[in-house]
């Protein structure tokens, strides 16, 4: 399971127990230097929800008991994804939350999934250590486009990684520009580059941008697709 993969399991994770007074919270988070931590009950295995650091101190500020029950400014109690959810619902779910918590077949606490993890998995996927060029690739949705471009990739080099976004124009949904992200892999030449984008563009794809990883380059903006940034090295 991809989700289970990338979780932070509890026995690794800094908490706070429900029955904790807010001092007491205060204490561990600004111990630990997070700003917020899961709230669990007395078996360590139900999630109430999150008690944040700066809840905590506008209470504190505002001249208010801090020895009420850490629950008293908990949050988030229904932000939970389970292990086997479906990776789309993460997107939907984890929003502006520094992490989310998530449960496992039984409704009990098993970890955090933190946006960090979500980012260094999608970089994995893109390969943006390990691969030379990205092409940014604009096509519709007509059936086959994804394979014919990868064929004519193909033929040059191998494919490190591939994603797809979509992009509604005149806000409708239902006439997207599609924009295929290709990771080329390392060791890949600069003429080869130039070929596989000549062949992409006489088969009618246009090649919106490419960015060179290594260098942390942009050499084509999809501001001006189809054109070199600097023509003169290009040529």
């Amino acid at each position: 399971m991809l989700i289970k993969s990338l979780v932070i399991k509890k026995d690794y994770l800094t908490t706070v127990n429900e029955h904790a007074t807010l001092e007491e919270a205060l204490k561990t988070l600004e111990d630990s230097g997070f700003r917020c931590v899961p709230i669990l009950d007395d078996t360590g295995t139900i999630f109430r929800g999150n008690i944040y650091k700066m809840h905590i101190y506008r209470h504190k500020s505002q001249g208010k008991d801090m020895n009420l029950p850490v629950t008293y400014l908990l949050k988030n109690a229904t932000k939970t994804i389970k292990v086997n959810s479906p990776f789309f619902k993460v997107f939907f779910t984890i929003k502006d939350l520094p992490y989310i918590s998530v449960l496992d077949e039984e409704n009990k606490f098993y970890g955090i999934l933190t946006h960090s993890r979500l980012l260094d998995m999608l970089s994995d996927a893109w390969n943006i250590k390990t691969g030379s060029y990205v092409l940014t690739v604009l096509t519709d949705n007509s059936r086959g486009n994804l394979a014919k471009m990868s064929k004519i990739i193909s033929k040059y080099c191998a494919i490190a990684g591939v994603m797809s976004l979509d992009a509604p124009t005149a806000g409708k949904t239902d006439n997207a520009v599609r924009r295929i992200l290709f990771t080329l892999p390392a060791g890949l030449t600069e003429d080869v580059l130039k070929e596989i984008v000549k062949r992409l563009e006489k088969k009618g794809y246009v090649v919106a941008e490419i960015e060179d990883l290594q260098a942390g380059m942009t050499l084509m903006s999809d501001e001006n697709p189809g054109v070199y940034i600097n023509q003169d090295e290009s040529n």
